[in-house]
């Protein structure tokens, strides 16, 4: 989805509201494919004072598994989609602003970017998660497996000697 931003930065307008609905269902992430319904985006475009900048909200469900105990996960993230706008740069290592070249902004792919950048790097179902027994397999949140600890094979020699 392409925003054509020429009235804005020649001030010929001072606000342009965005309300739109993306389908990310295609986007692979972490090895799964976790936007199952439709990413919204919600906010605006503004020029204050010749700045010119995107103030909206992305909200999100997320659908994937725990990182511990593969449990199924459904979450709705609120994405925070700000950003500063500019014709061109002086210094093109900045990464504090957006550069539309051409006076268009691809605001899919900005989008995409922020909701891809917020989500969490470890998804857990609940903050205690215990996982998994890597013995037995049992999910250690629904209670203990009961398999007995491994002896480290450093102190095997010693175990022999309580064992006597």
């Amino acid at each position: 989805m392409i925003v054509a931003l020429e009235s804005i930065f020649d001030n010929g307008i001072s606000n342009i509201p965005l309300d739109f609905s993306f389908d990310f269902s295609d986007v692979e992430f972490d090895g799964a494919f976790p936007f199952t319904t439709p990413v919204t985006l919600k906010g605006c475009i503004k020029n204050e004072t010749d700045i010119v900048y995107i103030d909206a909200v992305a909200g999100v469900d997320y659908d994937g598994q725990c990182d511990r105990c593969a449990a199924a996960i459904h979450r709705h993230y609120t994405v925070p989609v700000n950003h500063v706008l500019v014709a061109d740069l002086n210094n093109e290592d900045n990464d504090e602003y957006i550069l539309v070249e051409g006076m268009r902004l691809d605001i899919y792919q900005l989008t995409l970017e922020d909701v891809c950048l917020f989500l969490p790097s470890k998804l857990l179902c609940r903050e205690d998660c215990k996982g998994i027994c890597f013995q037995c397999g049992k999910n250690l949140n629904e209670g203990v497996c009961g398999c007995s600890a491994p002896v480290d094979p450093r102190l095997a020699a010693l175990q022999q000697l309580l064992d006597n």
